[in-house]
This record gives structure tokens, C-alpha cells and sequence, in this order.
């Protein structure tokens, strides 16, 4: 006669538990088709596991360039709309538009192609529109900023090359003056963001 191992009382033959819940270890389970079939599944898995890894390193690969190109955007989403601020308080004050500023900082987009370029504050405070608006970057930055300006408006505009492909991307965001006031528009425009 059995003995159940964890209450140590004896097992009818024919009961699958004995009284306390555990199973009955002389009862054999027929073996062919279930541990066949945890083997078989077992297997599946171990050959689909790197497919089921390359695909979420795939998606996480994807996810993380997503990440950091959002970050460096976010720079000249952050440059023009100060650049809009700053004007619009200089308007405030002087009841003119700053002239446009005859340099874009960097000079040249491939000083921006695929990295950062560091400015000096000479670039800007040479500039009489930098100037005017009071809008530097004392950061290394990723994107070459401009800013247009007429009598009755003007255009901040920041421009990159974040993968080096020579594509540029733009970000750009206007003012008017209205009935004496200089209205900022409520939407930066942008023109392949993440190029």
C-alpha cells in the first residue's frame, strides 16, 4: 500500500489525492502524449526565441531613435519660439519689428550636418538683428538658426541635418503686425522634422 509523502497517511489504489490534496504518485499519467507534447512546445519555443528577440531589438532600436531625434527637435521647437518671444517683447518696446539678421548661425548647414556646432557670442552680438532680437545659444547646438524680418512681420527659422544625409529639416515661425500689434503665429511650421 502506498503512503502519502506529506501527510504520511495510506492511499487507495484506485484515488488520484489522497486526503490532504496531494496526488497519489502510483497513479502514472500516461506520459506519451503530454510530455510529448511539452517537448515539442519547448522546442517551438527555444527556435522562435532570437526571432521573438530580434524583433523587439528591432523595436527597440526603432523606439530609442525616435526618442533621441524627438530630444534634439525639441531644441529648435524651443530656439524659434524664443526667438518669437524676444521679438515680440522688443516690438513691445519699440513699436518696430528687429531687422533681419544678415548671418544664420552656424554660416553654413554642413557645420551641422550629423553634429553639434558651438557658437560664439561674437556671431551673435556682431549681428545687428541677433542683436536687436536678443536671442543667443550658449549651448552647443544641433540646427542653424535665421531670422527674417520685414516692417510688419518676420520669420524665425531653425534648420538641421540630425542624420547627416544633407536633407535638411525646418522649423519655422512667423509674426505680423496687426492693428499695432505683433501677433505670433500659434503653430510652428515644420518641414521634415526628423531629417
Amino acid at each position: 500500500m502506498n503512503v502519502c509523502a506529506r501527510c504520511r497517511s495510506a492511499l487507495p489504489p484506485a484515488t488520484s489525492l489522497c486526503a490532504c490534496g496531494f496526488p497519489n504518485p502510483m497513479l502514472a499519467t500516461p506520459s506519451g502524449k503530454k510530455s510529448s507534447t511539452k517537448i515539442v512546445l519547448i522546442v517551438v519555443l527555444v527556435l522562435a526565441l532570437p526571432g521573438i528577440l530580434g524583433i523587439f531589438a528591432v523595436l527597440g532600436i526603432y523606439g530609442v531613435r525616435k526618442y533621441i531625434a524627438s530630444a534634439k527637435t525639441a531644441e529648435a521647437r524651443n530656439g524659434v519660439a524664443m526667438i518669437a518671444k524676444f521679438t515680440a517683447e522688443r516690438y513691445e518696446q519699440t513699436h518696430r519689428v528687429c531687422p533681419s539678421a544678415r548671418n544664420a548661425v552656424p554660416p553654413l548647414a554642413s557645420q551641422i550636418s550629423a553634429r553639434k556646432y558651438m557658437s560664439t557670442t561674437s556671431e551673435w552680438e556682431s549681428d545687428a538683428g541677433w542683436a536687436c532680437v536678443g536671442f543667443a545659444m550658449t549651448m552647443p547646438q544641433y540646427f542653424q538658426y535665421r531670422y527674417e524680418a520685414t516692417e510688419t512681420g518676420f520669420r524665425a527659422i531653425a534648420r538641421g541635418d540630425l542624420d547627416g544625409d544633407g536633407k535638411l529639416s525646418t522649423f519655422a515661425l512667423r509674426g505680423q503686425v496687426v492693428d499695432g500689434k505683433l501677433v505670433i503665429a500659434p503653430q510652428i511650421e515644420e518641414i521634415d522634422p526628423e531629417e
